[in-house]
């Protein structure tokens, strides 16, 4: 992907607990074209949280390599770590009051970080007008975060993550703690930063009423990107949209792909399978000794 804002090549990512090591991560190929909405999804434990803090700057990965809007992660010093933080990254707390000031008002808020850029005052006050309007909470310029709900707080916390125009906005599962209706809201507003603002927008979430909202959910398990869904609207005879999915299984570039795990729960398929290479696909099928399960089961994974 030419064009890609990020991309990670063969990341991997081991911890150390009490002397037992933790692979968190291991192999991830990711990319993300500059401007996309994407959902990464996944499992607890599956390494979503872990990719999640790498990209925004948080933590280094153990070997491989990724990149952020030409920021090469693996090879920035402490201090232009904080700039990338600052400048390229902004990033949304799953606890929506987390970040913001509790003594500021809404619009204070959202103008702190260009103060500390160094914005003149004016500039930094349109800035606020023009956020606190696109993402619908003009009104709370002049409350503090605790006089404001749990959605508008975090509609503010988009607006303080993109005050400095970053790049990339991370949302770490931002809908968590609210309700359907609200998580709509906010939901909203980050793609709105998204359509609005061109900035591409990586939520984490385990949410799937969020990730059918995006065009491309990427789906994580065992430390590896394992599918993708792509999703597109398309016009029936009489002119109403409906909504395209298709689930697509992740081939990296050592060749490996891991099958939907329904698919393999439903096939009972275990320890090995037979692959039959066919002129336009290659037939799966559950194996006893290393044989088909049947000798005339077609070229697709079946009982």
């Amino acid at each position: 992907m030419s064009d890609a804002s990020i991309t990670c090549d063969n990341l991997v990512r081991i911890y150390q607990t009490d002397g037992i090591e933790v692979i968190a991560l291991q192999g991830l190929d990711l990319a993300v074209a500059a401007g996309e909405l994407v959902a990464i999804v996944g499992a607890s434990g599956s390494g979503k949280s872990t990719l999640l803090n790498i990209l925004s700057g948080n933590d280094v990965p153990t070997a491989g390599r990724v990149s952020v809007a030409g920021h090469d992660l693996l090879e920035l010093s402490g201090r232009d770590r904080v700039r990338y933080r600052r400048n390229v990254a902004g990033f949304v707390w799953q606890q929506t009051a987390r970040g913001l000031m509790p003594f500021l008002t809404a619009a204070e808020n959202i103008t702190l970080p260009l103060l500390l850029a160094g914005v003149a005052r004016r500039t930094r006050r349109a800035r606020a007008n023009e956020l606190l309007e696109l993402l619908g909470i003009d009104y709370c310029r002049a409350r503090r975060p605790h006089e404001m709900s749990g959605g508008e707080q975090q509609r503010c916390a988009i607006a303080v993550a993109v005050a400095n125009r970053p790049h990339v906005l991370f949302a770490d599962e931002p809908t968590g703690e609210l309700d359907s209706a609200t998580a709509a809201d906010v939901f909203a507003a980050l793609r709105a930063t998204n359509t609005e603002l061109g900035t591409t927008v990586v939520v984490v979430t385990h949410d799937p009423a969020v990730a059918e909202h995006v065009d491309r959910t990427v789906s994580i398990r065992d430390g590896r990107t394992s599918s993708e869904v792509l999703r597109h609207t398309e016009l029936d005879a009489d002119g109403s949209e409906r909504v395209i999915a298709k689930e697509y299984a992740v081939l990296d570039r050592a060749g490996r792909v891991q099958l939907p795990g329904d698919f393999v729960s439903t096939l009972d398929l275990r320890d090995r399978v037979r692959l039959e290479l066919e002129p336009d696909h290659v037939g799966v099928w559950r194996a006893e000794d290393g044989r088909p399960a049947r000798d005339d089961a077609p070229t697709e994974a079946k009982k």
